[in-house]
């Protein structure tokens, strides 16, 4: 255990902090900061995504089978908003300080061209499968750059990451956060995860897709107007706030944390986790949208960082910062649930974040399921693996509901290093292909069409 955390503390500390910002600075120049100056395309498409039929190649699929791109949408915020926005941000926030917020939202702003590049390149090398289009970071390895030894390496470590650890670590927290606020016995909610995961996924992508787009955005905006409520009702405190996460984002406040080291480490470990931009998850899902071009789904994924880190991470952290408790002790989505006890003056807010948690963190077992199926097909097409997977997927859901998981986040933390640094080789290489297809759609929309893309080069778009 303590070798693995050496190896990454060094990971992390020194290697992917530099890949991650250097890939994201180098997209950010490359698409002319496409984050920023498409926002109000990436808005528009949003509010058209719910259709399926945005595709030149709808004889394809059975309609019943597409998944529109609000859909695709759903389910990466589904695997994006969860234990890492309540249970993430409060342990950046008890070890690397308030600052360790400042850097979250710095590595989603220019972390974000790295997704839209690789959830463009995602739908440009998509493949179609027996119910859907299939695609990610394995797809676009293979078929892009050639190397099957590397796109295999990739597929192992995003199933063990996400169908494994990650679902063990989303079950672990479901079942604290009941046992802080009602004292409900692991095994009892942990097997009845177990069952409701199972049923779920074993309806595939498409029932996946259908839970994600239904129970998400509720949440989700349930949550934002408890954290906007709680903004309003301590408005004269935000100022201190915002100015408490500056100084110690720059180690001008020592007691406000483990100084400015330790803020950009937590900032960025905790915020790739919580937001994925430019892991290799996201593309997964981003891969089985039916759209008439790859732009369109790369800027909605593009969209959902922002979702996931600027608006939802930072309801944790005014509700955390504002409560006045951040340096209390706790950690964990426990001390989200204090904050909020805090805040309302009564055990309600245990309740709610707990409420929350379940709904955030179970589709996130079911999202992250999907991303580990699409990467077991990938390597194998014996639909006998699938079945054992799913049967794993089960098993370690109930491990990870009564269990303490140290070992599993040292884990995952090694895992998802690794895969997220094989997906940045990749999209280096592959990044110029991302750039082309975002001037022929600026070039499409500039003469008033709603942008198409077909070429014989790519199958799937012929």
């Amino acid at each position: 255990m303590d070798t693995l955390n050496t190896i990454n503390d060094w990971l992390w500390t020194y290697l992917l902090i530099a890949l991650l910002l250097a890939a994201a600075v180098w997209f950010t120049i490359a698409t002319r900061g496409v984050q920023i100056r498409m926002l109000p395309e990436m808005l528009r498409l949003l509010a058209r995504s719910g259709q399926k039929h945005d595709d030149p190649r709808q004889g394809r699929l059975d309609d019943r089978h597409k998944i529109s791109s609000f859909q695709a949408f759903a389910v990466s915020i589904a695997s994006r908003v969860g234990t890492g926005n309540l249970a993430g941000v409060a342990t950046a926030i008890a070890i690397g300080g308030p600052g360790a917020v400042l850097w979250m939202w710095i590595i989603a702003l220019i972390g974000a061209a790295s997704a839209f590049v690789e959830s463009t390149l995602a739908q440009l090398y998509k493949v179609k499968g027996d119910r859907s289009f299939m695609g990610g970071p394995a797809y676009y390895i293979l078929h892009g750059i050639g190397k099957r030894w590397w796109a295999v390496t990739f597929a192992v470590l995003i199933t063990v990451t996400f169908g494994l650890a990650f679902n063990s670590v989303q079950a672990n927290t479901i079942t604290a956060a009941a046992r802080a606020a009602w004292g409900v016995d692991e095994w009892w909610l942990g097997g009845a995860i177990t069952v409701l995961t199972v049923v779920i996924i074993w309806g595939g992508i498409q029932r996946i897709s259908r839970l994600s787009e239904v129970v998400v955005p509720v949440m989700a905006i349930a949550y934002i107007i408890l954290a906007i409520v709680i903004l309003i009702v301590n408005f004269d405190r935000v100022p201190g706030a915002l100015r408490l996460i500056w100084d110690s984002a720059w180690g001008l406040s020592q007691a406000a944390g483990a100084g400015m080291g330790m803020a950009v480490i937590m900032g960025v470990k905790r915020g790739l986790f919580s937001n994925e931009a430019g892991e290799g998850s996201a593309p997964n899902v981003a891969a089985t949208a039916s759209v008439s071009h790859p732009v369109k789904q790369g800027l909605i994924q593009t969209f959902a960082v922002f979702t996931d880190t600027l608006i939802i991470c930072t309801c944790t952290a005014i509700i955390i910062l504002l409560s006045g408790i951040y340096d209390c002790g706790a950690s964990g989505i426990n001390l989200t649930q204090q904050a909020l006890d805090e805040e309302l003056g009564m055990s309600a807010g245990s309740s709610f974040v707990a409420v929350i948690i379940f709904f955030f963190a179970f589709t996130s077992i079911v999202a992250n399921y999907y991303y580990g199926e699409t990467n077991l097909r990938f390597i194998t097409p014996r639909k006998g693996w699938i079945t054992a997977y799913r049967l794993v997927v089960g098993a370690l859901v109930m491990t990870g509901s009564v269990a303490s998981l140290d070992f599993v986040w040292a884990l995952a933390d090694l895992t998802m290093g690794l895969m997220t640094m094989c997906n940045l080789a990749a999209i280096a290489v592959l990044g110029p292909l991302a750039v082309w297809l975002l001037r022929d759609y600026c070039e499409q929309r500039r003469r008033g069409l709603d942008p198409t893309f077909t070429d014989p080069r790519y199958p799937c778009w012929r």
